[in-house]
């Protein structure tokens, strides 16, 4: 089943397939994203001629391009194609209809495809792709195996949403047969309004978590589970669906697929085919046996906190384990693992307060990461700062979620969103109301406009040995690095 661009009379050089040979120049519109850009350093290292533009490009995404020798240029305008002298153009799914190259590229008659499209034509094809799709965790879970594949001496390719720090990048271009791509469940572009996954041609899936998001395209949870229907439906017969039992709708969906499923859950006592049990959670990370069908395979350590993370790792070895991967290769890849920048990432310790940045935003994500951090490092007090910023997080459809989701924190501090045009009015996070119910629930905590009243409160108030857990899936407004500098002139 091919998924087709969705075109219409004045997108008629809208392609959902491309044969590779016919392509030399490609041009990236929306380069600055972190999905497109470590797109085009693929692209790059594959053999490709690649240009970009953006808006603006800001590092580290600037630092890395100008690193790969891609130029990005900016602001979006019709000269921009002319420079490019393109046989292909990638419009990102940021890129609205009346964007000026996009508008041009129609005019012009340039071919043109999503990102997930020209993945899927110019990579995909030949490779054994490996989809990590849900809610939650598939940045770390695809990071996670695609570094074990690589420690296997398998030599895969991979294309994830954050920074490996194995690799220092979010790709790596290798020369096995196995492709692993964090497979995203929002739209693909202006043109394309279904999931970015459908494109990722998947013949093994990791399936961790089926839990609404994204609420400003999908309407309810019926709608959003029926994006990973139509994932499961492209799944072979000879393919292998690896799905976590604590999630009934995700097995419900794995199940109806055709091909091999495998349960895995991290709860102890749990019935499922990959099993972790005896965890010990610590300062070194987790470490739990895993029983497969019944069968010890001895002692795992994954260098990384909380039961959450436990979860992503299960998914991995079910995978790995389908993929012909032996219980000793994937304990050493799991060892080693240095785990994903912005995913409990510790920025600094100065005047003895440690600064730790998570992407965490879905009220889900948000109470794990407390939890993994608390179990990391349970004798400090834990400041939680947090930016509620996608679309689903400034609404009030989890209103009642977070105020049960800062469990384990001894203080929070929340930036209130700005306005946002995709939000209808009555629908948004009531901030002051959540910090009332915190402080209520014996958690007190502030709803701040800014992120200077938001530093100022913080920097003024933490103490040597507390921990500041910072939660945002944007950039915060510099908010840690800043942090960073007011604590160390502090200390100094």
């Amino acid at each position: 089943m091919e998924p087709t661009a969705m075109t219409d009379t004045d997108n008629g050089n809208v392609l959902a397939t491309i044969d590779p040979s016919s392509i030399k120049r490609i041009h990236l519109v929306g380069v600055g994203g972190t999905g497109m850009g470590s797109f085009a350093g693929m692209l790059k290292a594959a053999g490709y001629e690649v240009t970009g533009s953006d808006e603006n490009v800001y590092p580290p995404m600037s630092d890395m391009l100008r690193t790969w020798g891609i130029p990005a240029m900016t602001p979006y305008k019709p000269e921009n194609l002319d420079a490019a002298r393109a046989d292909l153009v990638i419009i990102g799914n940021v890129i609205r209809r009346v964007n000026p190259e996009a508008t041009s590229a129609r005019e012009r008659g340039v071919k043109q495809m999503s990102f997930p499209a020209a993945l899927g034509s110019l990579f995909l094809k030949s490779r054994h792709s490996v989809v990590v799709a849900g809610t939650h965790g598939k940045t770390t879970t695809s990071s996670l195996m695609g570094h074990v594949l690589a420690a296997a001496g398998r030599d895969p390719t991979f294309l994830v949403g954050g920074v490996t720090k194995n690799y220092s990048g979010n790709y790596r271009l290798g020369r096995g047969p196995h492709f692993v791509v964090e497979g995203d469940e929002y739209d693909t572009a202006y043109f394309d309004k279904g999931p970015k996954f459908l494109h990722y041609q998947p013949r093994s899936v990791i399936l961790t978590s089926i839990e609404l998001d994204h609420a400003d395209i999908y309407r309810d949870l019926a709608h959003y589970e029926s994006s990973f229907e139509k994932l499961m439906a492209l799944v072979p017969a000879d393919g292998h669906v690896a799905v976590s039992a604590a999630w009934p709708s995700a097995v419900r969906l794995a199940r109806a697929s055709k091909a091999k499923v495998t349960t895995y859950d991290g709860h102890e006592g749990a019935t499922a085919d990959v099993v972790g049990t005896n965890v010990r959670l610590g300062p070194e990370g987790v470490r739990f046996v895993v029983v497969e069908n019944g069968m010890a395979q001895g002692e795992f350590l994954l260098p990384m906190a909380g039961r959450h993370n436990l979860e992503n790792a299960l998914g991995v070895y079910a995978c790995a384990r389908g993929l012909g991967l032996s219980a000793d290769e994937i304990r050493a890849g799991f060892s080693s693992f240095e785990g994903v920048k912005r995913r409990q990432e510790i920025r600094g310790e100065p005047a003895g307060v440690l600064v730790i940045d998570d992407f965490a935003h879905h009220p889900t994500a948000v109470r794990e990461t407390i939890a993994a951090v608390k179990s990391r490092w349970p004798s400090r007090p834990l400041w939680a700062v947090f930016e509620p910023r996608s679309n689903t997080s400034r609404r009030n459809l989890h209103q009642a979620e977070y105020a049960k989701s800062f469990e384990g924190a001894s203080r929070a501090s929340i930036k209130i969103p700005e306005r946002h045009d995709k939000i209808p009015a009555g629908e948004e996070l009531d901030v002051p109301r959540l910090a009332k119910e915190l402080t209520d629930a014996g958690i007190p905590s502030v709803a701040a406009a800014t992120v200077p009243a938001l530093l100022d409160e913080v920097a003024a108030g933490a103490r040597s040995g507390d921990l500041v857990l910072v939660m945002s899936n944007g950039g915060f407004g510099g908010f840690i690095d800043s942090l960073l500098a007011r604590l160390s002139a502090r200390g100094a």
